[in-house]
């Protein structure tokens, strides 16, 4: 389903009720997103919208991206117990021990890639997929993104399921999930 906003453009449904959701579909949501930190960033932070509503994450973006240094995974990865603390103290973001031990752990972890992060994740991006022309065909899991999740848990990655390995595809335009009719399907540069 599309909806058509007040400035004449029509999205894709869940990106309508909120600001910040419409800037994140408009400019981000479905938009190829290459480079280690950067990805590091997205896995990190649909790792923590787990339980929660992305509204949440988007809102808390900008603390989250302060109190863990920019998610520069070298940075990250040297996190301590100290710095654990001052995270799990820190209203600004959400304070959650596991999601936090997981976000250092899965930083150093990165860091050890051979060939990088950006080269693991995206390895595993479909070939060619098919455009939804409903909210209702758009997958929540895919053979790719269980694929992707068991290889992480293999190495030891943590809060990465098959649902947050889809969700991540989808933010980083390694999937474009935009409905038939939204203003945005097929501007990723990987197309459907």
């Amino acid at each position: 389903m599309t909806t058509p906003a007040r400035d004449g453009k029509v999205r894709c449904g869940w990106a309508t009720s909120a600001p910040e959701y419409i800037r994140y579909h408009d400019e981000e949501w479905g938009v190829v997103l290459r480079g280690d930190d950067a990805l590091f960033e997205r896995l990190c932070l649909e790792a923590f919208q787990s339980g929660l509503s992305w509204i949440t994450i988007l809102r808390k973006r900008p603390a989250f991206r302060t109190a863990f240094a920019g998610f520069r995974i070298a940075a990250v990865a040297d996190f301590d117990e100290h710095d654990a603390l001052r995270l799990m103290a820190d209203p600004g973001i959400v304070r959650n021990r596991q999601k936090i031990d997981a976000a250092l752990s899965n930083a150093r972890i990165s860091l050890e890639l051979d060939g990088g992060l950006d080269a693991l994740l995206w390895s595993f991006a479909p070939v060619h997929t098919t455009r939804p022309h409903s909210p209702a065909e758009v997958p929540a899991i895919t053979a790719e993104s269980t694929a992707l999740a068991k290889d992480l848990k293999g190495r030891g990655f943590r809060f990465v399921g098959p649902t947050t390995a889809y969700a991540l595809m989808q933010a980083t335009g390694m999937v474009d999930d935009h409905v038939s009719g939204c203003w945005r399907a097929g501007q990723s540069a990987r197309g459907a």
